[in-house]
């Protein structure tokens, strides 16, 4: 998959919402595919599931411990 290939289906996924990143982000942890997946390598799913995670993580609030 080409660089632009993954900006475009990092945009694809993510226009859908946090929600659905969310549920994409858990379906990838636990070795699933989705329709935007299914393609992938091995090693391109964990490249998307860590790009998907680091987007996410501006979201994710401090609690106070």
């Amino acid at each position: 998959m080409q660089t632009s290939d993954n900006n475009l289906l990092l945009e694809i996924i993510c226009s859908q919402g946090c929600i659905y990143v969310n549920s994409i982000i858990e379906l990838l942890e636990t070795g699933q595919q989705t329709e935007h997946t299914q393609h992938l390598s091995h090693q391109q799913r964990e490249y998307l599931l860590i790009e998907l995670k680091s987007i996410m993580s501006v979201y994710k609030k401090d609690t106070p411990s």
